[in-house]
């Protein structure tokens, strides 16, 4: 439904994602193959420090059923089923990590014209138990969130967040951390011209009045490479080039320095994505 509002998770995610997306200080790399058939495959390898970790992710798609599994380097099996269209509008996944017994947890996703709502229950004893919701339109949406763990009677999370969004800007505020926290986000696209977009986000914690600020920058030098800027409160400047070398396979540059430690290295990554 295009004139829905989004989901509650996505209030300040584009200027989030502007900030964070693709930054990456280790070596990394991933392999996805998807046949014709509907299913794919997908290999990724980290390498931090003197660590590596892995896993393999295969993803099977038939009608409104979508299967995925991924097996990680600690043997770990994390399966989630998704079926679409249950009831009208209304999606849902069940989720299950082995060995852990306690994992299974059930998702549910409505949305309506003017509201969407996600729920979660974990499928054990003394479940978690999550709902988020917002109402509005595509433009302009109002929201909140919650979260209780029955096992301890108390609350995980409440939070609330507004977001207007325009085509060349989208605003957000959200009040995080139990009320504890406002956070601001903004990102503003310059112009479809030169590819040029800027966002920023401030974070003001109410216990501590401290603000922390985070302000990059994203350019389009031509369809095939992006460069990407950060700079944040913390004396922290970062930058990312990526490069699409071949169709959909992206090999990706990011340096961090921080300027409050004169004597450390700055900090470099690698990432390399391959899809044949």
């Amino acid at each position: 439904m295009g004139s829905s509002p989004a989901p509650f998770s996505d209030i300040g995610k584009k200027a989030k994602d502007l900030l964070t997306k693709d930054y990456n200080f280790d070596q990394k790399f991933s392999l996805s193959v998807i046949g014709s058939t509907g299913l794919g495959l997908t290999a990724t390898g980290l390498k931090r420090d003197q660590i590596f970790i892995g896993d393999i992710n295969t993803l099977y798609k038939s009608g409104n059923t979508t299967v995925d599994v991924k097996i990680d380097t600690y043997s770990n099996v994390i399966t989630k089923v998704t079926v679409s269209d249950v009831l009208p509008s209304t999606k849902a996944a069940f989720s299950f990590k082995i060995p852990d017994n306690k994992s299974g947890k059930l998702d549910v996703h409505y949305l309506h014209p003017h509201a969407a709502i996600d729920s979660s229950i974990g499928l054990n004893p003394n479940p978690l138990l999550e709902l988020s919701a917002t109402i509005g339109t595509k433009e302009l949406s109002l929201g909140g969130e919650v979260g209780f763990d029955t096992a301890s009677a108390s609350f995980t999370k409440y939070n609330a967040g507004i977001s207007l969004n325009k085509p060349d800007f989208t605003a957000a505020v959200l009040l995080t951390d139990k009320g504890q926290a406002l956070k601001a986000s903004y990102i503003h696209y310059v112009g479809s011209t030169n590819g040029t977009t800027i966002a920023a986000e401030l974070i003001h914690r109410f216990s501590s009045y401290q603000n922390n600020f985070t302000f990059g920058s994203s350019h389009a030098v031509d369809r095939l490479t992006v460069v990407k800027t950060r700079f944040s409160d913390d004396g922290k400047v970062a930058t990312l080039f990526q490069r699409e070398w071949r169709p959909k396979s992206l090999v990706t540059f990011s340096a961090e320095y921080d300027s409050k430690a004169i004597n450390a290295a700055p900090k470099l990554g690698l990432a390399l994505a391959l899809k044949p």
